[in-house]
């Protein structure tokens, strides 16, 4: 599972990893897929089994896969069916310096370090979700202050809120935080959301977004740095297998096109996206494009060349890039909602559009990414400045719709430091998304299958302590005492049965769906 370091602290008090609510002094766990605390006082030699009630499904036996292959969830039914409680959520600052300060914005502002916000939430059955909020004043608007005001005012909402299916609380929370104004704070709370209701059913991300694939290959940005050093950083990255670098343009063109021809000297087969960060005219920019031409550089895409609201100059270059140069426009900052995007596949303004989760929230992505596919927009998924929290939930979105052109989701290689590990394994420009719930795995051991049936369903959560010197199996009667404590389970909520030492009770078959 994602884990966060100390550095994370939330109020007075440091923010626990995210395995450590489930790591209780006891030795071995089977769970399916989430756990209660187990109490520090509890006797090393005591055995307990708990069966809890985590939430209820309504469904018919069509909405209900009664397969153990699951090839695709289906999110929008999860949603509707699916009864959050929330027992606990918070927020609190993420900082990270960055290993080399990024330009931003047509000001060209240089950022050092980001300066987000953590969002943690947990639900009644144990199951903890993580997002995260980029905060970038240029583009998200607000600070980390303000950010982690908002936050908080939507994890108040939920401690405060009666069990409700997931796609009424992620309706209220767009009521909380609305519009592009809230986009990123939005964003992060529906991450923990969902990363807690997919943890809750044993579900990777990938998958309950599709499940197209588990893996997915990122370019990587050369950040505003000297030629020296953006000739090593290309080097080195293309060493690692990526095959797409971004650059970031600047005001001085002669200085830009240096940088382009030491790379591509040195690494022929690398393709170029250029990012203009709204800092150019359309006059300049098509004459950017002609240098280029003129000395052999041939970018992929131009991102971005014009201010956001200059669509009648981003429209024209998008027109001659496509036509006499090749080049595919990208708008980015001037697509800030659905009807942005509406709008630029109306009057062709781009032929690519920048999703960015920040920008849009994650049900704002999915709207997107649904009308990109009727109209034949082709999509870029970008991350800001965000830790491995934001950019693998965007990984696993990215992998499991499997209908993104281009992916440039490099921010981890940007960290000296990333407080936030696991979620997904990096093997050069290949993310590979191998958990088998939520973003990634905890530390603990489970199993979970799941039993068919029709009509009204429970999810249980099996929970199972064992001692560490005894492990003996139990007679025959273990089942029918495990039917009798499901009984007791789904009428009260919980059960708790000890018995004494040398005599471990075992379900050995996790039971995750049963029947009422």
């Amino acid at each position: 599972m994602t884990v966060l370091t100390k550095s994370l602290i939330f109020g007075s008090t440091k923010m626990a990893p995210v395995g450590s609510a489930f790591s209780p002094p006891t030795s071995l766990y089977l769970v399916s897929p989430c756990v209660q605390r187990v109490s520090k006082n509890m006797h090393r030699r005591q055995y307990i089994v708990k069966f809890c009630v985590s939430c209820k499904l309504m469904a018919e036996s069509r909405g209900v896969s009664t397969t153990t292959e699951r090839t695709g969830f289906g999110f929008k039914n999860l949603t509707e069916t699916f009864w959050v409680d929330v027992q606990r959520a918070e927020g609190g600052p993420l900082n990270v310096a960055l290993s080399a300060p990024l330009s931003v914005g047509p000001s060209s502002t240089l950022e050092e370090k980001l300066e987000n916000v953590a969002v943690r939430v947990e639900l009644s059955n144990g199951c903890v979700g993580w997002g995260e909020v980029a905060v970038l004043p240029l583009v998200t608007g607000g600070d980390q202050g303000k950010a982690l005001e908002k936050v908080r005012e939507a994890c108040q909402f939920l401690k405060e809120s009666p069990p409700m299916t997931l796609n009424f609380v992620l309706s209220e929370i767009g009521g909380i935080l609305p519009g592009a104004q809230f986009a990123s704070v939005r964003a992060g709370v529906e991450m923990a959301l969902i990363d807690a209701v997919a943890n809750s059913i044993d579900v990777p991300l990938w998958r309950l977004f599709g499940g197209v694939s588990n893996s997915l290959s990122t370019a990587i940005t050369i950040p505003a740095v000297s030629l020296t050093e953006a000739s090593d950083l290309a080097s080195k990255y293309c060493n690692l297998g990526f095959k797409t670098l971004k650059l970031q343009l600047g005001k001085d063109l002669d200085a830009d096109i240096e940088v382009f021809q030491a790379i591509q000297a040195v690494h022929p087969h690398c393709s170029f996206i250029l990012d203009a960060n709204e800092r150019y005219t359309s006059k300049e920019a098509i004459e950017v494009l002609r240098k280029l031409s003129d000395m052999g550089i041939a970018p992929v895409h131009l991102e971005q060349p014009v201010h956001r609201d200059d669509w009648e100059g981003l429209r024209d270059i998008n027109n001659v890039a496509r036509d006499v140069y090749g080049v595919d426009v990208i708008a980015d900052e001037s697509c800030r909602s659905l009807t942005d995007v509406q709008r630029v596949v109306k009057e062709n303004i781009a032929n690519v559009i920048n999703i960015k989760l920040a920008k849009f929230g994650v049900l704002g992505t999915l709207e997107i990414v649904k009308f990109a596919r009727k109209s034949g927009l082709n999509l870029m998924i970008d991350s800001m400045v965000e830790t491995r929290l934001a950019t693998g939930f965007a990984g696993h979105l990215a992998a499991g719709l499997g209908c993104f052109k281009y992916v440039n989701l490099d921010m981890p290689f940007l960290l000296p430091e990333d407080p936030v590990v696991g979620g997904f394994e990096v093997s050069g420009a290949i993310y590979k998304f191998n958990n088998t719930r939520g973003q990634g795995d905890d530390e603990l051991l489970f199993q979970a299958q799941r039993i068919g049936a029709t009509g009204l369903w429970a999810y249980c959560v099996v929970f199972i302590v064992m001692s560490v010197t005894e492990n003996e199996i139990c007679d025959n009667k273990s089942e029918n005492l495990c039917q009798e404590i499901m009984v007791q389970c789904l009428q009260g909520g919980s059960y708790i049965f000890s018995v004494s030492e040398g005599k471990l009770l075992l379900l050995l078959d996790t039971l995750l769906l049963c029947r009422l």
